[in-house]
């Protein structure tokens, strides 16, 4: 009984609940997406989302780069926010934060469907504000990408993001957007 004590003690003393999101999208896609983001994973990479989404960087940030079968890319809070004096379509996708860039934090953890990763350039730690949520699994992003969360409710208004075209996936006339992300417990 002593040590059922003592481990309730240590679990009642360890950290909150793990942190969240709650993304409302419009546009083609409609509702609202929860994230269970990985702290304990990526904690910079976490830290840094949830700094953003409680500044309200994220909100009325456009997903840029939609490919089908594969992936929705959102999170340019520099270029890709509809309504704002910077907000460029050909430029979305280009753009980060005015925070630093932020060291590679890989893990064992797979890309499947509903994986939410940080983007980024060809170098390791040059993610920044982006991220992408995949449509299905993408075992070549193991191990090569930081993976932040998944997506635990909403996969459905994620499959109705309006999808680009081309190799690259940009997307063309009115794209879909993120117009709140709260930070949750």
């Amino acid at each position: 009984m002593r040590n059922l004590l003592a481990a309730l003690a240590i679990l009642a003393a360890g950290p909150a609940l793990a942190t969240g999101l709650d993304i409302e999208i419009a546009g083609e896609a409609s509702g609202t997406v929860h994230i269970d983001l990985f702290d304990d994973v990526a904690p910079a990479h976490v830290a840094r989302i949830t700094e953003l989404a409680e500044a309200g960087a994220y909100d009325g940030v456009v997903f840029h780069r939609v490919i089908d079968g594969f992936m929705a890319q959102t999170g340019d809070v520099e270029f890709g926010k509809s309504g704002s004096d910077g907000f460029d379509m050909r430029a979305a996708g280009r753009g980060g934060s005015d925070l630093p860039d932020l060291p590679a934090e890989f893990s064992d953890r797979p890309f499947e469907r509903g994986t939410v990763g940080m983007a980024r350039a060809s170098d390791p730690d040059s993610a920044n504000s982006q991220f992408f949520i995949m449509f299905a699994p993408a075992g070549h992003l193991n191990g090569q990408y930081t993976v932040v969360g998944e997506v635990t409710s909403g996969m459905d208004v994620i499959d109705a993001i309006k999808r680009g075209t081309g190799r690259n996936g940009a997307v063309m006339g009115e794209p879909d957007r993120m117009v709140t992300v709260t930070v949750t417990e």
